[in-house]
């Protein structure tokens, strides 16, 4: 460690740093465009053209000039980091200057502002900037242009977030820059997740030297035209065909909107995620356990899932993989077989290595009782005891597993993986109590008074009856009650179904699980009918596609009239669906009675839905079934009317899929734990991340590898499979740049008694400088003088006095929203009318 001085003030650094990076670790801002916190410090003038780039289909060669000039030093970066430093003549460059014993910088000065305008004044030349330089840009949609601005000449749909704009602002643009010609250079929108401007790039060689020097990849480089400017391109005249892996780093650190994502980047609660992450409801870390995978170590990545879910032998076989279909590597074509990954981790971990890190907390003396044993009890459970309570599970069933143990056919759900998972978590230390039906055996109200607090999770196991003449007939049936049988081995008749013609009604995940478990029956013909058509059906399409591939035939867009025949079914009659919901989104299918056919069947199957049995709620003052008779529920918390009373699963949503299941089950327990006096924090690691590989590596055809199809991987399968992530989670992890200072000031008496008594917009920050309000008065200083005596939050405010100010409010909260996708938080428990 050295000692220096930056503006007056003394800091340590370490011996190996830059200025710009002794400047950073300080707190002291100095503009950079070309500089990044994760990029090697290096002169430009060092980085290497390449005889040839493709911007798109168009080649561009570096030119015998751009050589000599690059020789004479006539490239050399932005130039916005020129610092002074005491006892040099010429001010020198903070990224590449080493740091010295006693060094005194100054990062400012008349001369270095003017020559950091003059630099941007030779940028914007060449940039649109009518945007960065016009008076209504705070706010502004972009589009239209208020000024009529020629679109060409406009700057781009990042204007609000580009880090160019916030340096541009910072340091000024000269009044005499010249207005921006349109160079009409490329613009590349065919590739996949990404779009590329070549009009908009400045040649700051960021998304060059993270594709080479930290990503490893080298699919991006760059050539020199006559002036010894860097024109950037890829190697080849596709992404593919130049190696990328489409990690997305690139689009990631280039600080103007020449590289622009083409899928909109997921937020949940601000926190930027993957687009696996954000689709998974039990928000499972994918990208860590596939890394582990990848690392070849399944123990370690069974331990980063079961992190997220208690389940993950269940869900490795029997999940619906949201996940996958948000997958990105889907846009070069198939997704990552994330679900069979999942099962992998599990298969192939040779020892339980998150047995030896579950620490449970310490025994909080409140005692918790959980109504119904399937996937969200279950997932429940082991969240509560891992948090220190005392669990109890009441199940009407002699064994606990719900629709996991006698719903799921068992093609799709082994009674092993089942079975496995709920020892681990019964294992935890949570006590069960079968064949007690709460309600009947026990009631509610009984059980709440001997528990701290109660979970209702008993499902939705009740079939849905249909209203159709003839659906008393014998051989009319409940699907529900078939896979229910076979799964139990209680149903095993399979001479019955040998030869016969079934149809099955319904559309959704069940009516397909009925038809394919009547074809392994031995039905000689197996249709399913359904309401909706063919893209709108409940069932996901894969599902679909498996049980035609097996031979169900599937009429999509029919509804029964009526099941005929004499003693027995003989054929159900149908007619074309014209809608199945009225204007007001309601369930109310329309029939054409001049379209209609019919089907031959031996047996009919209802599949048309399941609801809850909400009788145990008989009596139970408060809590009220919904509208559409599930138990209605804070969206948070997941209590219901009741205090202490809380639901999940598919009492709560209807018909869903197990890791739906846990992901309510999850925000429930956290909000149980909370309504105890817990943190409500169900974080729990099991390991310390390593810290994730920063490079790829250069892969040759990396986007056109094809998905591994095995439901069951080998170990070696796995690895290969889990190779091809795109790993566009590293660029979230890419340190952010340092942005210029905000005119923040801190909310005291001395400094609001300074404010105008002027019409105007003020922002309140909280103590971290996060904004949380903003709001439009007509005396800035009268307002602030009653936050400041007030507001328990407001740490810091800014105020822009403008007369108009109900106009700039609304101005700067749309230029919030376009920042961070959502509204400014509030002062808490006050009304949000008051504040925005």
């Amino acid at each position: 460690m050295i000692d220096l001085t930056i503006d007056g003030v003394a800091i340590r650094s370490p011996g190996d740093a830059t200025v710009l990076e002794a400047a950073d670790g300080a707190g002291i801002y100095v503009p950079r465009l070309c500089s990044h916190p994760d990029l090697p410090p290096i002169d430009p003038a060092e980085l290497e053209p390449w005889d040839e780039v493709f911007q798109g289909r168009t080649s561009r060669r570096t030119a015998p000039a751009g050589r000599t000039a690059q020789a004479n030093g006539r490239y050399d970066g932005c130039r916005l980091c020129l610092v002074e430093l005491d006892g040099h003549g010429e001010p020198a460059r903070a990224c590449v200057t080493p740091v010295a014993e006693g060094m005194r910088v100054q990062t400012s000065s008349p001369d270095i502002e003017s020559r950091r305008r003059a630099k941007l004044r030779e940028l914007f030349a060449t940039h649109p900037h009518a945007c960065v330089q016009c008076a209504q840009r705070a706010g502004c949609p972009l589009e239209p242009c208020s000024t009529n601005v020629a679109k060409n000449e406009r700057c781009c749909p990042i204007f609000h977030t580009c880090e160019l704009r916030r340096v541009a602002e910072h340091v000024g643009i000269p009044e005499d820059t010249p207005r921006y010609r349109p160079a009409g250079l490329p613009v590349v929108d065919d590739e996949p997740l990404l779009l590329w401007d070549a009009n908009l790039c400045i040649g700051c060689l960021r998304c060059v030297r993270i594709c080479r020097d930290v990503r490893q990849v080298d699919a991006l480089g760059f050539v020199l035209d006559e002036r010894g400017q860097p024109v950037v391109g890829t190697r080849r005249s596709t992404l593919g065909a130049s190696g990328c892996r489409f990690c997305l780093s690139c689009v990631e650190v280039c600080p103007t909107g020449a590289l622009r994502l083409k899928v909109e980047d997921p937020r949940q609660d601000g926190e930027r995620l993957t687009h696996c992450v954000a689709a998974c409801p039990a928000e499972m870390d994918v990208p860590r356990y596939l890394r582990e995978i990848r690392r070849g170590d399944f123990g370690r990545a069974e331990a980063v899932i079961r992190e997220a879910a208690p389940l993950p032998r269940v869900l490795g076989e029997a999940c619906y993989h949201p996940c996958e279909e948000h997958c990105l590597r889907t846009h070069l074509g198939e997704p990552l077989a994330i679900c069979a990954l999942k099962r992998a981790a599990v298969e192939h971990a040779d020892t339980p290595v998150w047995k030896s890190h579950l620490h449970p907390d310490p025994a909080t003396g409140r005692t918790i009782a959980i109504i119904g044993a399937g996937p969200a009890g279950l997932t429940a459970a082991w969240f509560l005891r891992l948090k220190g309570h005392a669990v109890t599970l009441f199940d009407a069933q002699s064994s606990p597993g719900g629709w996991l143990r006698d719903g799921i056919p068992r093609y799709r759900l082994s009674a092993a993986a089942v079975q496995a998972d709920i020892e681990d978590i019964l294992g935890m230390g949570v006590d069960f109590k079968a064949g007690v039906e709460v309600g009947k055996d026990v009631a509610l109200e009984g059980v709440r008074r001997q528990y701290d607090a109660v979970l209702v999770a008993a499902g939705a196991r009740r079939a849905k009856q249909l209203a159709c003449t003839g659906g008393d007939l014998p051989g009319v049936e409940s699907g529900l009650e078939l896979l229910q049988g076979v799964a139990t081995s209680e149903r095993e008749d399979r001479a019955s179904f040998a030869g016969q013609r079934i149809v099955i009604i319904g559309g959704g995940n069940v009516a397909i699980d009925v038809a394919r478990t009547a074809l392994r029956l031995g039905s000689r013909d197996v249709h399913v009918y359904c309401l909706e058509q063919r893209g709108a059906m409940p069932a996901h399409d894969w599902e679909v596609g498996a049980a035609e591939s097996e031979g169900a035939v599937l009429h999509p867009g029919w509804g029964p009239m009526q099941i005929v025949g004499r003693g027995k079914v003989e054929r159900v009659d149908f007619c074309e669906c014209v809608s199945v919901f009225d204007e007001e989104g309601r369930f109310a299918p329309t029939l054409d009675s001049g379209r209609c056919a019919s089907q031959e069947a031996d047996r009919v199957l209802l599949a048309i839905g399941q609801e809850p049995d909400l009788g145990f709620l008989d009596g139970v003052e408060s809590i009220r079934p919904t509208a559409v008779g599930y138990i209605g529920v804070g969206a948070e918390s997941m209590q219901t009317s009741i205090e202490g009373v809380f639901a999940a699963g598919e009492v709560v949503s209807g018909p869903a899929s197990v890791v739906e299941a846990i992901g309510q089950a999850r925000r429930a327990a956290s909000g149980i734990d909370r309504y105890l006096g817990g943190s409500g924090d169900l974080h729990f690691r099991l390991l310390e991340e390593v810290e994730p590989d920063a490079a790829l590596g250069r892969v040759e055809g990396f986007a056109d590898l094809a998905r591994l199809r095995p439901l069951q991987l080998a170990g070696t399968e796995a690895v290969a499979e889990a190779s091809r992530c795109l790993g566009c989670d590293l660029r979230l992890a890419l340190t952010p740049v340092p942005a210029p200072p905000a005119p923040w000031r801190e909310l005291t008496i001395e400094s609001v008694a300074t404010v105008p008594e002027s019409e105007g917009v003020y922002r309140l920050l909280d103590e971290n400088k996060v904004v949380y309000a903003i709001k439009g008065v007509d005396n800035l200083r009268h307002a602030l003088s009653q936050v400041v005596t007030t507001s328990t939050k407001a740490r810091f405010f800014l105020y822009d006095e403008d007369p108009m100010f109900s106009k700039r409010e609304s101005e700067i909260i749309q230029q919030y929203l376009q920042e961070h996708g959502c509204m400014p938080a509030g002062e808490g428990d006050e009304d949000l009318d008051d504040l925005f």
